[in-house]
């Protein structure tokens, strides 16, 4: 199974972003605006479009307020697993995203490995400008 981490290093406080991150059905306003064009809440999950046309339905498997700690799980017919969880933590003055990914097949990886640096970056813009 492949494994993917992003750690994004952010200026704003981690309460600030774990309130975009909690914010389920926010990704395309608030958390990584640009990289999500739209998202549709359903009961339990949300349908997800991507900049690049591409919809997936990601499954909000768990939100705990006390860890700061989002897991979603997308359903494809390209991928036989996946799952998917956003932490927010504490370092120094600002915080921490990661943002990990665990996927099968391993072929998968690539392709999704882009889409999260891609992500990571929209992500980054949107949740620095938190500490402005």
């Amino acid at each position: 199974m492949a494994s993917i981490r992003k750690e994004i290093p952010l200026a704003a406080s981690p309460e600030a972003v774990w309130d975009v991150v909690r914010d389920v059905g926010a990704l395309a306003t608030r958390f990584a605006p640009g990289f999500v064009v739209d998202v549709q809440m359903e009961p339990g999950a949300r349908l997800v479009t991507f900049g690049n046309g591409m919809v997936v339905r990601e499954t909000i498997v768990d939100l705990d307020e006390t860890a700061r700690r989002l897991v979603y799980s997308v359903a494809s017919e390209r991928l036989t697993h996946h799952n998917a969880s956003f932490q927010v933590l504490a370092e120094g003055s600002g915080s921490r995203l990661v943002w990990l990914a665990d996927v099968l097949p391993d072929t998968a990886a690539a392709n999704l490995d882009a889409m999260m640096e891609e992500g990571a970056a929209a992500a980054k813009r949107a949740l620095d400008e938190l500490s402005a």
